[in-house]
């Protein structure tokens, strides 16, 4: 049995291409960003939605996890419209 060596970004242990997973990684992060805000804050799906200006059906989305229907952008998006602030930090990978 071959040892697999674990990164720091589980899709990229998943077998998602570098540019994929580090897309995946951020966006997870962001999603679960807007997860503990919802729940911090005691919000209904449909509070949240209005808070975070978009449907509910949205929020019902964001909880169950489907990363998928989410783009950066929106999530930062939605951050910005919770109050939160986004920093966003660019460093050169080891390969360059």
């Amino acid at each position: 049995m071959k040892k697999r060596v674990s990164t720091s970004n589980v899709f990229r242990d998943l077998g998602f291409g570098a540019e994929e997973a580090a897309n995946l990684k951020l966006r997870a992060m962001l999603m679960v960003e807007l997860e503990k805000y919802i729940q911090e804050k005691h919000l209904t799906q449909k509070s949240a939605a209005e808070r975070l200006g978009v449907t509910q059906p949205r929020i019902s989305d964001l909880m169950r996890g489907k990363i998928e229907l989410f783009s950066v952008d929106t999530l930062i998006t939605m951050l910005t419209h919770a109050g939160l602030k986004v920093d966003v930090r660019v460093r050169r990978s080891v390969a360059a």
